[in-house]
């Protein structure tokens, strides 16, 4: 029996999971977590064999809450099942210490697989992202600029030069909501998880 741990930020979704699941004999959900909080406090004391985890959960996200769990414990297998599907978020997912990969567009069946794959020791990608992985292989730094919106690339050029959140938000006509959500979608794409990297980053692009 795989015993399962579901971490997503949206209950519709768990329940779907949930769902799917059930439809199973050998793959049962022990545990959930809608926030990073608390799927960092329940790794550490659920006893399962495998985490299905989404990447944008509020708090502590994106690739470096991949890299936390590993540490915490390489030797169980973690599968992302995320909407995104950049070549470059994947490959970073991968290489942080995921041991699969899911869109959430892809048919139950395929999820069913990664999930025993993985829990049996081996390496699962999405079946969609195998021709983006072997062929769009660019280096990291000149994609990045590919898998980030339009809106998401003026929010990171207008914070990089140091607007506030409200003051991008008056400029572009949004909610400040809106481009906070901006902001924290762009550095999940990119891996960064501060204003300080962000910053960096934006600099060695020559985006001032």
């Amino acid at each position: 029996m795989i015993r399962l741990m579901i971490a997503d930020d949206h209950a519709i979704v768990r329940g779907g999971l949930k769902q799917i699941f059930a439809t199973t004999s050998d793959i049962v959900v022990v545990s959930e977590a809608s926030e990073s909080s608390e799927l960092l406090e329940q790794w550490e004391i659920t006893p399962c064999e495998l985490l299905l985890l989404d990447m944008n959960m509020p708090g502590f996200s994106g690739v470096k809450l991949v890299q936390r769990l590993h540490e915490k414990d390489p030797f169980r297998p973690i599968v992302i099942l995320s909407m995104h599907h950049e070549r470059q978020l994947v490959a970073r997912a991968l290489k942080a210490g995921a041991s699969g990969y899911v869109t959430k567009g892809s048919e139950p069946e395929i999820l069913l697989a990664a999930i025993r794959k993985v829990a049996g020791g081996g390496k699962f990608i999405d079946p969609s992202l195998v021709e983006t992985m072997i062929f769009n292989s660019g280096s990291d730094e000149e994609n990045h600029f590919n898998i980030l919106s339009k809106r998401e690339l003026q929010v990171l050029k207008m914070i990089a030069a140091g607007a506030s959140l409200s003051s991008v938000a008056e400029q572009l006509h949004l909610s400040p909501k809106t481009v906070s959500t901006h902001k924290m979608r762009l550095m999940q794409k990119l891996g960064i998880d501060n204003n300080a990297d962000l910053i960096r980053y934006a600099s060695k692009q020559d985006m001032f």
